[in-house]
């Protein structure tokens, strides 16, 4: 070797060592994730419901691995309870969160009606509802007497097959005069009123059928009151109402307020804001339980959308406002005391069971605030600080986004959406072959036998369905026994969808104007 190689040498392993050491200390980020598809995650959200149907399914059903069920529901009560959706992974048709899911869905609709038209996706939106709203107008059966579940969770649980297979109980429960459920009764008023108002144009004879019946429901609710978990003992383990039915009262009195402009219903949430807790409740969650945050930004929007007209109502209003802007502040941490938790990559973050619930709630709520913010040229106040729509919109774009797979895992939680998404869905009929290639019965615990613990990846991809998502250190198993992270619920999806919508328009490119011609211009 030579004299200038053997010098050449040592240099060159000098600079690999310090080439080696850079790339070492170099910081180490995620990779860049495709901008998402808003469009593309809202039409698989409305398939979702495709997949949770119960009853006789439609011919133009887009689902073929749903197949009838449930077609003896309520025989046994001499009441046709056909039809309606299964809430989450099971098989059991639970009434309060069923009702919610459509009063959410509706107030999508409600808010951003021609961006989802504009998706193509409107007649798909005005279906979901539709499926909840028949089914609800079956289980009201006279003005003070509501089906309010059918088949029993510990049953149900006790197996794991197919709805199409199900052997288990379809014991139907409901709330009347002498066993009162306000809470559900409230939810279904406020389901049927919202969805009246979707229907108001399109089909006039059935949006005043929605109505009839969502007022007696209301009525039946305010008059008779009562924790509908105490009649409906059935119901307690699985969807207790923690916060009671004052909630709910308000909620279907606001919503009947929207639907018939009637002033009663105005006065009713006016006069007992205090005593129902409209005005005092500051809460930092919103479900399908715990619904104050939604009665305080509605009540809110009145006063945004048209203050003259609710001038004389302006003092309880406000006071609605000051509770609904503890929420969106709670959400963007800028209270001085409550906030939402957050994970370590910004996901709010409330609780370990099903949080994406929470998560898609607040996205769609911060969209529509902040859009009725931008259209009454006011911002949002938090301790002091003045809050524009836009970081309103952006906060609800950065929840949506972790959804879609901006993450630590590059990982979607809409099932079907992008190239990596949860495989083991915690979903009996989606966990198991489809009944129309596989017409083999599946008996009560052969599920569990033969299909619940295997590692494969579910048969039937559950497309659209939101699960329950991380722990509060983005950690997710992707595990079908881990049904508090992957089992998917109804009303996750519900609220995504209108979060969707709102942000489609970004991608369209328009203006963005709902159907109350409120501009949501497409940038943030």
């Amino acid at each position: 070797m030579n004299t200038a190689m053997s010098a050449f040498l040592p240099r060159r392993r000098s600079a690999l060592l310090l080439l080696l050491l850079l790339f070492t200390l170099a910081p180490v980020s995620r990779s860049q994730p495709r901008p998402p598809d808003y469009g593309d995650a809202l039409s698989k959200s409305l398939l979702y419901f495709e997949s949770q149907r119960s009853g006789h399914l439609p011919h133009n059903q887009r689902v073929a691995w749903r197949d009838h069920s449930g077609l003896t529901d309520g025989l046994e009560q001499g009441v046709d309870l056909v039809g309606g959706y299964y809430d989450a992974g099971d098989n059991v048709k639970f009434g309060l969160p069923m009702a919610f899911t459509i009063t959410m869905l509706s107030w999508g609709v409600i808010e951003y009606g021609q961006q989802i038209a504009g998706t193509g996706e409107l007649g798909h939106a005005l279906e979901a509802i539709k499926w909840g709203t028949d089914y609800f107008v079956k289980a009201h059966t006279h003005p003070d007497v509501l089906w309010a579940q059918v088949g029993d969770g510990d049953t149900d649980h006790y197996c794991w097959q197919r709805p199409e297979d199900m052997t288990t109980s379809r014991q139907a429960y409901k709330v009347d005069e002498d066993n009162p459920g306000s809470e559900i009764a409230g939810e279904t008023a406020a389901a049927m009123a919202a969805a009246s108002i979707v229907f108001r144009e399109t089909n006039p004879h059935y949006s005043h059928l929605l109505l009839h019946h969502a007022r007696q429901l209301f009525e039946f609710g305010d008059k008779r009151r009562g924790k509908y978990d105490a009649s409906v003992a059935a119901a307690k383990g699985y969807y207790p109402s923690v916060s009671g039915y004052n909630d709910e009262l308000l909620w279907a009195a606001l919503w009947l307020y929207k639907a018939t402009g009637s002033v009663g219903y105005l006065a009713y949430a006016m006069d007992n804001a205090v005593s129902l807790g409209g005005i005092t409740w500051a809460i930092a969650e919103f479900s399908w339980d715990i619904k104050f945050a939604g009665v305080q930004i509605l009540a809110s929007m009145l006063l945004m959308d048209d203050g003259a007209k609710h001038e004389p109502h302006r003092r309880i209003l406000e006071r609605y406002r000051s509770k609904a802007e503890h929420y969106l502040c709670a959400c963007l941490n800028k209270n001085n005391a409550t906030n939402v938790r957050r994970t370590p990559a910004g996901l709010l973050y409330v609780r370990k069971w099903n949080n994406m619930q929470y998560v898609s709630g607040a996205a769609f709520l911060l969209s529509a605030y902040s859009d009725h913010l931008r259209a009454a040229n006011q911002t949002l106040g938090c301790s002091g600080e003045r809050v524009s729509p836009r970081e309103l919109l952006r906060l609800a774009k950065s929840q949506v986004d972790y959804i879609l797979g901006d993450n630590p895992r590059g990982a979607s939680y809409l099932v079907g959406y992008g190239d990596k998404y949860p495989l083991r869905v915690h979903h009996r009929g989606a966990s198991i072959p489809p009944y129309r290639k596989s017409k083999e019965f599946i008996g009560c615990t052969q599920g569990y036998d033969n299909w619940f613990g295997r590692r494969d990846p579910n048969p039937n991809v559950l497309v659209g369905a939101l699960v329950g998502g991380p722990d509060h250190m983005d950690r997710f198993s992707d595990e079908r026994k881990n049904f508090m992270q992957t089992e998917a619920c109804t009303y996750n999806t519900a609220t995504l969808v209108g979060a969707l919508a709102r942000l489609s328009s970004l991608e369209l490119g328009d203006e963005g104007l709902n159907s109350s011609n409120r501009s949501s211009r497409a940038s943030i």
